[in-house]
């Protein structure tokens, strides 16, 4: 395998990157990133509206040829490199992130009349407009086809495609009307990059049909008709387009088009894989297996985890849903995930402060909070600026601070919200282990692990096990490069299937976070405090004794060395 080289392609939130290693060990040689050029930081965003979210499909493509040309400049300075040995391509995107497009997959964006359309671009991931359809969904599904959303944790989230679709019927027909499908970006982009010219022919993948689209094979694939139609009718015009077999990441969506090879110096002909979400191939890029919780904490938290299919699962209330195939072929693929980690980072260091850059907020914020014991500064948050993803999966939460006092400091809120995602993070490990889905090992990748040693320390402390580090920083992206060396074949000089990839293209940082023993008994005081508001605000019907919880805080605060 000497000289072989394999492209991944993450499009995240704000920018794509390119990253192209050697599928010997892994190792990144080239890597490229672009900014996508329209809204705010790549989001079409609306101030009226805080819950809409849009991308504009031109920034995908521009933003392959841009990256790519500058992960393959970068690549030169290895001796061993040369464009035409990348054998494989990987894309992984964020969902569920669907777009309307025509019959030759042109994104209704791009028509004539529509340009200036939000409702005609990419519904991104974030964009929780449709939470109205989503409850309908929800109520619907559970008179009519329970054993839909048994496999998705028992709620349909905003976030995903048929509520966004929906959604835009109800707000938008002339859009709806207009497009001849809708499709995923992680389908989409693979179907661009390998020429496909009819929507029919796009290779759906699995991962976004079963955790988003409420496909399972059980019941033949993607929900019926007579459903469909008790929510909305006009909704079997999406249904009538959609393919009976989603495609798992092993196999291949086309072959990279002569038109784009020119304009990146790839070779015409390169085998891509089909895409999936970037936690997914995040996972795989961490080196997941049964007992391993991925972590991929960034702008939000996905957490990964795989179960062989040959063992009885469970279904799992508030998981985003149990996928044969999703992951890695042969196992169960999990997921679950906070709806917001860096976007609360970053929202309150621009609280703090307007005038200093961000970065030496953070800086800051971060040494002072280190400085700080549990339970200190006697207060406690909820971390739901951006919804509850698992296990509420309920976005139309909001964010809480309990036990503010005129002596609180900017450092002391922001330790509290580091706390609150840990919380929650525990929360959603527990419902995992709940249903005998045992967490043995937790790896986490993604950008804040790296960035935020204490919040790595708080999650040991929280868990009280340790915390581990990808060793790739760009797990998503290594993830989809495994994804293209798999798709290549072992005659290409790639491999025969994901197990021997995972193997030697992987691995963990030495850099381990291991409990503080003092900080576990009382994070675990902290932790009841927070699971009462967490149910107390999110479950209906739940009856909570909340008078006590601002005295407990206050008894916890003055053990720990805080102001009496």
């Amino acid at each position: 395998m000497s000289g072989r080289f394999s492209l991944g392609l993450d499009y995240g939130t704000s920018s794509v990157r390119a990253l192209i290693v050697d599928v010997q060990d892994g190792k990144t040689v080239g890597e490229g990133v672009s900014a996508y050029r329209s809204g705010s930081d790549g989001v079409l965003i609306d101030k009226e509206n805080p819950h809409l979210a849009r991308q504009y499909p031109a920034d995908y493509v521009e933003g392959f040829v841009e990256s790519v040309r500058s992960a393959i400049e970068q690549a030169g300075r290895d001796r061993n490199f040369a464009p035409d040995r990348v054998i494989g391509i990987g894309v992984d995107t964020t969902g569920s992130s669907p777009m309307p497009v025509m019959r030759d997959t042109t994104p209704l964006a791009e028509v004539s009349g529509f340009e200036q359309d939000p409702d005609a671009c990419v519904w991104l991931w974030k964009d929780h407009t449709g939470h109205f359809e989503a409850g309908e969904i929800t109520r619907i599904g559970r008179d009519l086809r329970p054993q839909y959303l048994d496999k998705i944790g028992g709620s349909y989230s905003s976030e995903w495609f048929w509520a966004k679709i929906w959604h835009c019927i109800n707000v938008n027909p002339a859009v709806y009307e207009k497009a001849f499908t809708w499709v995923e970006i992680a389908d989409w982009i693979p179907a661009v990059l390998s020429g496909v010219k009819d929507a029919l022919e796009i290779r759906r993948g699995i991962t976004a049909a079963g955790h988003k689209a409420m496909y399972n094979e059980e019941w033949g694939g993607y929900p019926d008709g007579d459903f469909l139609r008790q929510l909305e009718p006009k909704l079997l015009k999406v249904r009538e387009t959609l393919p009976q077999r989603a495609h798992q990441v092993n196999e291949i969506a086309g072959y990279l088009t002569a038109e784009l090879a020119g304009k990146t110096g790839l070779s015409k002909g390169i085998p891509i894989a089909i895409g999936s979400f970037d936690a997914h191939f995040g996972g795989i890029g961490s080196g997941i297996e049964p007992g391993t919780l991925v972590k991929n904490i960034g702008t939000s938290c996905c957490d990964i985890m795989v179960a062989p299919i040959s063992e009885k699962l469970h279904d799992i209330p508030g998981l985003c849903g149990i996928v044969p195939g999703s992951v890695l072929p042969g196992y169960y693929g999990l997921e679950a995930g906070q709806s917001a980690i860096g976007d609360i980072h970053g929202w309150f260091a621009g609280l703090v402060s307007e005038t200093n850059s961000r970065k030496k907020v953070f800086k800051q914020l971060e040494a002072e909070a280190a400085e700080l014991e549990p339970g200190e500064s006697g207060l406690m948050a909820l971390d739901w600026m951006n919804g509850n993803r698992t296990v509420l999966v309920d976005q139309r939460l909001t964010g809480l601070f309990v036990g503010l006092t005129l002596h609180t400091t900017a450092a002391q809120m922001y330790k509290a919200l580091l706390e609150a995602t840990a919380f929650g993070a525990r929360i959603i490990a527990e419902r995992f282990e709940s249903y005998g889905v045992k967490v043995e090992r937790v790896i986490n990748c993604g950008g804040i692990p790296y960035k935020s040693p204490h919040l790595m320390q708080i999650y040991a402390d929280v868990f009280n096990r340790e915390m581990e580090l990808s060793r790739s920083t760009q797990t998503a992206s290594l993830g989809s490069a495994i994804a293209g060396a798999v798709v290549a074949g072992p005659e290409a000089g790639g491999y025969p299937d994901y197990a021997a990839a995972v193997q030697r293209m992987t691995g963990v940082l030495e850099t381990r976070y291991t409990p503080i023993r003092k900080h576990v008994p009382v994070y675990n005081e902290l932790f009841a405090i927070y699971r009462e508001l967490h149910d107390a605000f999110g479950v209906e019907g739940h009856t909570a004794e909340l008078y006590p919880l601002m005295k407990k805080l206050l008894e916890i605060r003055e053990r720990s060395g805080g102001a009496e």
